[in-house]
């Protein structure tokens, strides 16, 4: 904004317009409201508008309200025709008009839709790649077996970030490989509500809903002998890979599965199909594994 011809409170209203606004929006998003004592509307955003941006502080959100009455000349040159009228400052620029945002929820979804496509700085986005590496490790510990140390592994992560869906997901896998299946249950129950549909969570879900119906079984040698004998014997083949999963044998579980589908898709109101959906989610979407396993499937369904 261009200075010359001024008058003097016109300049100091750049000044702390350029100090409050346009110098933190450098590197925060900055979210300006522009409102007068007498709008009514202004008044029943305000609460709103307010506790999204606290919300949203960790995010690198930060609210100024620009007064209409006060800072004429500030509106004027963001055209403000009339109030409430809320704009997103990023690097010294209006980025988006927010001022249709007039619930709690539709405010958050502007939010996270700017947030996703500009690199605001944030607390949150510095902790998240501080603890990248270790939530990797925590991760392959306990890919390799170690269930103990990876739930102490992120146990100590958790001291940093204890709303992160990857570490609340990993400490749950861990006490389900430990069988502190109780435990994995409550600490997937207290997941803060935004992280409810992570994928990370799903998947912690679906490997305690295998845990749950796993049973392990020493000797699985009768289960085996009855589906020798009758091939169409599926709620023992059921059974089997039930126990074989509880025994850490995925593949020949998964393959007892796939017998199923092959002979009956349909038994049991499609129990096998929906339980090895299940392990597939528990052991990870994206795992090669899975893939190899899916391309099994798609060949049964659709030939």
């Amino acid at each position: 904004m261009a200075t010359l011809g001024m008058s003097e409170a016109d300049k100091k209203a750049v000044e702390d317009f350029k100090r409050d606004v346009v110098d933190p929006s450098r590197t925060s998003l900055v979210i300006v409201d522009f409102w007068a004592e007498w709008c009514g509307p202004c008044k029943q955003l305000t609460p709103i508008i307010e506790k999204v941006c606290a919300d949203y502080a960790s995010k690198g959100v930060k609210l100024v309200k620009v007064n209409v009455d006060e800072n004429g000349f500030i509106a004027s040159q963001f055209r403000v025709q009339s109030i409430p009228t809320v704009y997103a400052v990023f690097q010294g620029q209006p980025v988006a008009d927010l001022s249709q945002a007039r619930t709690e929820n539709q405010l958050k979804q502007m939010l996270d839709q700017l947030l996703g496509q500009l690199p605001v700085e944030s607390e949150e986005r510095n902790q998240a790649a501080e603890i990248a590496p270790l939530i990797a490790m925590g991760e392959e510990v306990l890919e390799a077996g170690d269930a103990e140390r990876a739930l102490s592994v992120f146990a100590q992560i958790a001291e940093m970030a204890p709303d992160n869906a990857a570490v609340i997901a990993g400490q749950a896998r861990a006490l389900i490989a430990l069988g502190r299946l109780d435990e994995a249950e409550a600490a997937l129950e207290a997941v803060p509500q935004e992280h409810a549909k992570d994928a990370g969570i799903e998947r912690a879900r679906a490997a305690l809903s295998l845990a749950r119906d796993a049973k392990p079984l020493a000797d699985l040698s009768g289960l085996e002998a009855r589906v020798a004998t009758n091939a169409d014997d599926h709620e023992a083949r059921f059974e089997l890979s039930n126990g074989l999963m509880a025994n850490g044998d995925r593949q020949r579980a998964a393959d007892e599965l796939l017998a199923i589908i092959e002979r009956d898709r349909e038994w049991n109101n499609g129990a096998a199909k929906a339980q090895l959906l299940k392990l597939f989610e528990a052991v990870g979407l994206e795992d090669p594994w899975v893939g190899a396993q899916r391309r099994r499937l798609s060949a049964i369904l659709f030939t």
